[in-house]
């Protein structure tokens, strides 16, 4: 059976590491026939292997400049410094730049019709294919689940889009395969249209986490949904104009919200209602256990049933196969002789976000001075009442376990080794040594600036390298604790979670919330059976606000949370001239001969403001001058 036999991890890592030309490089040069690349199983299963190779999945190898950035070893395409899409958001910054969002990040135009044109050429020869009913209605399936998944990949980015539905034929004039921009609101109906075919083709059965079935096209279909219902809902509050939005190019109407946000609905009950998937470790023993288990379900997700439904796989390290976030993320004191490692700091504004276990359904920010204030990002000073803890992680003793699975917080374990961010000290007379490498020595016994003697001692605020956080957080999630690094490109072989359970019931909550549709009782369950796999005991309401807090903890780094703020039109109000923000552990040598910290809300060292333009919801087109389309607005 064609299903059974293809594995798309291997399929796609062997022959795309040759090079994707030489599977489609193939007489005739403008057709592939049928006898010649499809006359048997084996051909479709390497086609197919294309496909799902050229999906614009948001993994380990997204970065703002495109897809699979790890394709070309020794080219310098692998080295793009370690921008992830969250250094774009207020999840995280960089260690050493602070470069914010450009015009040509987050770009996939030429690339997405490339694959849309690779699976009509698919669609056209399946019915001519010599397979069972079965093999030809999942040929039909992952064929409609592939191209909906390219066309949302396409709507996120420009609103409408010219729709291929078939293949194109040239007949010698360039005017002839010409098709203009159909509406954003067609190009999101198109969506919903193939993703209801894939799902309406596709097996309910398989096991395959590597390849689409029916719920995946639902889960998909889910997010895809929500995304739509969202921007007719809140366009309003990013208006645009120009001849783009006047021939409704860009924008939906708000009228068309509670349309979407059922169809969210739906596909998001109907996986629920099945009964086939549910939360990894769903039952935590305590809090401990929550971030043990929420740290595995990412380290291992072949072994993270029945939460995982679609894994992108990296199994095989190097030549362009593996991945790169070992090498760019691990905290500096684990480098293993790579040159370039702690890219990747979480901001104080998320660590905020996270709950605390004391005030259930509130997002928990840190508190530094026994007044309370958290909205004094002014430094330290002497005169303030700083409170004093015994370790630099005590002040996150109460915070939700998914904050301790996806960031290492200073002086905790990870690898064996005690992470040391510490950012200064404060002397007997109160004043601070900070950020500037020193030492003072008092009873015999030496501080240090940054906790450690030498660079290779500590993780934190020193400027040497850039490779020392400078937001007080070092990253975990997605890294593998039992493996040192390897040092060099692509040898990273964690796989990717691109769909999971936890996410559908987050897209089936909001819809919920933001329409007034579908079963409120399930969905404020929804949502808290996700609190209660992080240790929560105590339930909370189903609201808007509860639940997007909910989504930027539970799927944070997951390259979400770019696209939420996109969605809802919030990016330009969350970043108008904006810092991002650090939290400075101090050793307090006051408290001497006891061992104690304060710490300091600041913002992050060495970093400009940010601002985001509201033509940013959409991305340019290029290639306007040749194609003749109309231009989104303010480009």
């Amino acid at each position: 059976m064609i299903r059974s036999a293809i594995k798309i991890l291997l399929l796609a890592t062997l022959i795309f590491s040759a090079g994707c030309s030489k599977v489609l490089d193939i007489e005739p040069t403008d057709r592939l026939t049928a006898n010649v690349i499809f006359g048997n199983p084996e051909g479709v299963k390497v086609y197919m292997a294309n496909l799902y190779y050229q999906l614009p999945i948001e993994d380990f190898t997204f970065f703002r400049q495109g897809f699979r950035w790890n394709s070309s070893p020794g080219t310098g395409d692998v080295n793009n410094g370690g921008f992830a899409p969250a250094m774009a958001t207020d999840e995280a910054v960089h260690s050493e730049f602070g470069d914010f969002l450009g015009n040509d990040d987050f770009q996939w135009w030429d690339n997405g019709f490339k694959l849309i044109r690779d699976v009509n050429m698919l669609i056209d020869v399946i019915p001519t294919l010599d397979v069972s009913e079965t093999d030809r209605a999942a040929l039909v399936g992952e064929s409609a689940f592939i191209k909906g998944y390219a066309y949302f990949a396409l709507a996120k980015r420009y609103g409408g889009v010219p729709l291929m539905k078939q293949s194109q034929q040239y007949d010698g004039t360039v005017e002839s395969i010409k098709v203009p921009r159909s509406t954003e609101q067609e190009t999101w109906d198109y969506v919903m249209e193939l993703l209801d075919q894939a799902g309406n083709n596709l097996t309910e059965s398989s096991t395959d986490t590597r390849r689409a079935n029916k719920w995946i096209a639902l889960a998909l279909k889910s997010r895809a949904a929500l995304h739509a219902a969202s921007l007719a809902k809140f366009g309003n509050r990013a208006p645009l104009s120009g001849d783009a939005v006047t021939a409704k190019l860009v924008g939906l109407d708000a009228s068309l919200a509670n349309g979407y946000y059922n169809q969210c609905i739906a596909a998001a009950e109907a996986i629920i209602q099945s009964g086939r998937y549910g939360l990894f470790r769903a039952n935590p023993a305590d809090r401990d256990d929550a971030a043990e288990n929420y740290q595995q379900l990412f380290q291992n997700p072949n072994e993270a049933s029945p939460e995982v439904m679609l894994i992108k796989g990296y199994a095989i390290p190097g030549n362009g196969n593996g991945q790169n976030y070992d090498i760019w993320y691990q905290p500096a004191q684990l480098a293993n002789g790579w040159p370039h490692p702690g890219r990747m700091n979480p901001s104080l504004d998320l660590v905020d976000t996270y709950e605390s276990y004391d005030n259930p359904g509130s997002s928990a920010p840190v508190a530094t001075t026994t007044d309370g204030n958290v909205n004094d990002y002014n430094g330290y000073n002497v005169s303030k009442d700083y409170i004093r803890y015994n370790t630099p992680h005590d002040i996150f003793l109460n915070k939700d376990a998914r904050l301790w699975g996806t960031a290492v917080l200073p002086q905790t374990m990870w690898k064996n080794t005690e992470i040391i961010i510490q950012a200064g000290f404060v002397k007997p007379d109160g004043s601070a040594v900070i950020r500037t490498n020193d030492q003072v020595t008092i009873s015999g016994t030496t501080y240090y600036t940054y906790g450690a003697a030498t660079p290779g001692q500590y993780s934190g605020f020193d400027t040497y390298g850039g490779n020392n956080t400078r937001t007080g957080f070092s990253f975990k999630k997605f890294l593998d604790e039992n493996k040192p690094v390897a040092p060099g490109w692509n040898q990273g072989t964690t796989d990717f979670i691109e769909l999971r359970y936890a996410e559908v019931l987050l897209n089936y909550a909001e819809a919920v919330v933001e329409s007034g549709s579908g079963d409120a009782s399930l969905a404020a369950q929804a949502l808290n059976d996700i609190r209660k796999r992080a240790g929560h005991i105590t339930d909370i309401a189903l609201t808007p606000e509860n639940v997007q807090r909910e989504r930027r903890v539970e799927l944070a780094f997951e390259n979400k949370r770019f696209w939420d703020l996109i969605r809802r039109r919030e990016f330009h109000t969350e970043f108008n001239n904006r810092y991002m923000h650090a939290i400075l552990p101090l050793r307090d040598l006051r408290a001497l001969p006891e061992e104690k910290y304060i710490f300091v809300r600041v913002n992050v060292p060495n970093t400009n403001t940010r601002t985001f333009e509201p033509r940013a919801y959409y991305r340019y087109i290029p290639g306007i001058g040749s194609n003749d389309l109309v231009q989104n607005p303010q480009y």
